[in-house]
């Protein structure tokens, strides 16, 4: 290792490449980071913290309308003010950078301010780019034993030539730093960040027009799920508009016309590509060091999370397997203990649980049920759909869906998922039960806590079958 700078240089200051460095270093590696922008990449700065205090903030909408139902009064209408819980939401990012990089030099990594670009096997370059926060920039070449590629993704938005008015449009990168909310927006998507940023601005009072190519809403999740979310979007005065793809975008008198199929338009004052993102590897120079990219540019790794050069490694999002920063922690901890502590494991994505905070929001663990029927001869699927107790009162006409999959012949719980409030709180402790290999007559056997939307979950009993 002395013929090397470094033991570990990591390209990016996200969740899995800091992830990686502090625990590489905290195993007596000499470790450096290399970072262009603010710590924390998608996650703290335009993905999970800002979306997520985003979130709570819209929540307030409802919980004002609802209130009269249990007897509080507030005089004078409410007023809902974006520069203050911009400003706030700020405050708190910039407080979580400053922790990233305090976390990284109390492990002893040295922190790099630049773009990081591979030259070589074991060879970094690295170049001022922008205007790092809080460190002196620099401008060398490293070495190192090995390198890890941790540099996340990035929105895609199609060509101008594919969708001509693209250059009109905004990203959701872009919502995050907006200094005032337009009255109107169109979302072009159905995912889960485009079904989020719908039902956030939605909540805070623009207009909100969602356009997706599929039937249901949130492709690649149980399509219950998406098509029990359409519901409660539509409710909420969401206008929906499903098969269905942007053709057009103009600038007209001020505002954007978007042209869809069948000759329709929209009228609004902001487009939202939230068409998914792809891996960050443009300008890495990988290729070049016999790095093999996927046809999107994602790092092809194995199971170890080694790349086609033997020195290089790559985590995270930048990997394409599951866009999820604890998936992204899991991953960088697993690369340093298989580096510096001597191990040889790879990582079990079975039973990874993961959210959508939409209002309501949607919690979900294991297979889908389109994915399980492929997987096991044969399945049982229990389902209920209530009113939540909370709105017997306010008259609210919102539901809460629940989902549970078997396989029939083990009777293990493999896919449980929820629409509803607290969604993910719900089902992050299920998902512990479904990684111990939970049996439905195990829930069956389960005491429930009551009254919560959660005990239906180890009292749903009746089978439930297709209507023919």
């Amino acid at each position: 290792m002395a013929d090397f700078d470094f033991d570990l240089i990591v390209i990016g200051g996200g969740s899995g490449g800091v992830r990686a460095a502090r625990m590489a270093a905290s195993y007596g590696a000499r470790v450096a980071l290399i970072e262009a922008g603010r710590m924390g990449g998608t996650c703290v700065n335009v993905g999970c913290v800002p979306k997520k205090l985003l979130a709570y903030g819209g929540h307030y909408a409802s919980d004002l309308e609802d209130m009269t139902a249990y007897g509080w009064r507030v005089e004078g209408p409410a007023r809902f003010d974006w520069p203050t819980l911009k400003v706030a939401k700020d405050q708190e990012i910039a407080r979580l950078n400053g922790i990233y990089d305090q976390l990284l030099e109390r492990a002893g990594v040295e922190v790099i301010a630049g773009r990081g670009a591979v030259v070589g096997t074991h060879r970094v370059s690295v170049s001022v780019s922008g205007e790092p926060v809080g460190r002196e920039p620099v401008g060398r070449e490293l070495t190192s034993r090995y390198l890890l590629i941790a540099t996340g993704g990035r929105p895609w938005r199609p060509e101008p030539g594919v969708l001509p008015g693209i250059e009109h449009t905004w990203t959701s990168d872009d919502i995050f730093a907006l200094d005032a909310l337009p009255d109107r927006i169109v979302v072009v998507g159905g995912g889960y960040i485009g079904c989020e940023m719908a039902s956030i601005l939605h909540s805070f009072g623009v207009r909100v027009h969602l356009i997706h190519r599929g039937e249901t809403l949130l492709r690649g999740f149980d399509a219950d799920l998406g098509h029990e979310l359409g519901n409660e979007l539509r409710k909420r005065g969401v206008h929906l508009h499903l098969l269905c793809t942007p053709q057009r975008i103009q600038r007209v008198d001020g505002h954007l016309r978007i042209e869809i199929e069948a000759g329709d338009t929209i009228e609004a004052d902001a487009v939202l590509m939230a068409t998914g993102r792809v891996p960050n590897t443009a300008g890495l120079g990988l290729q070049a060091a016999g790095v093999e990219l996927s046809e999107r540019g994602a790092v092809l790794v194995d199971d170890r999370f080694r790349s086609t050069c033997p020195s290089i490694f790559a985590v995270g999002d930048v990997i394409d397997r599951m866009q999820l920063t604890p998936v992204a922690l899991a991953e960088g901890m697993r690369v340093a203990r298989n580096l510096f502590l001597g191990e040889d494991e790879a990582l079990d994505y079975r039973f990874v649980p993961t959210a959508v905070f939409t209002h309501p929001g949607v919690g979900t663990v294991g297979w889908t049920e389109a994915d399980a029927a492929r997987h096991f001869d044969k399945l049982r699927l229990y389902k209920s759909s209530f009113r939540p107790m909370r709105h017997t009162l306010t008259g609210r006409n919102a539901r809460t869906s629940m989902k549970i999959i078997v396989d029939d012949a083990t009777d293990q719980v493999v896919g449980l998922h929820v629409v509803g409030e607290d969604a993910a709180e719900i089902v992050q402790g299920f998902a512990v039960a479904l990684r111990c290999g939970v049996t439905k007559a195990q829930l069956d056997t389960t005491i429930g806590i009551h009254p919560s939307a959660a005990e239906e979950l180890v009292t749903m009993r009746t089978e439930w079958t297709p209507a023919s």
